[in-house]
């Protein structure tokens, strides 16, 4: 079972692809909803190297971000192997 843990935002990485997909208009209302709720959703990571690359949640990540707050609740997940 996967246990939530506070990651620094800092250290998580977006991949290029992952950031084409952002809709700042969805990070505003997300934003918005967090502040009226907190985060209710964990973000995906997976570990590399000394920091982590998001795999789930680009648009909670970014919402934080853009909050100022410097960590965000998430799941460290193991990286598939193909």
């Amino acid at each position: 079972m996967l246990k939530k843990e506070m990651f620094p935002i800092a250290s998580i990485r977006v991949p290029v692809k992952r950031k084409k997909t952002l809709d700042e208009d969805r990070v505003l209302a997300l934003a918005e909803d967090i502040l009226e709720n907190g985060q209710t959703t964990p973000i995906r990571v997976r570990a590399d190297g000394a920091g982590f690359v998001l795999i789930e949640g680009l648009h909670r990540l970014e919402a934080l971000s853009a909050l100022g707050e410097e960590t965000i609740e998430g799941y460290r997940v193991k990286a598939r192997l193909h």
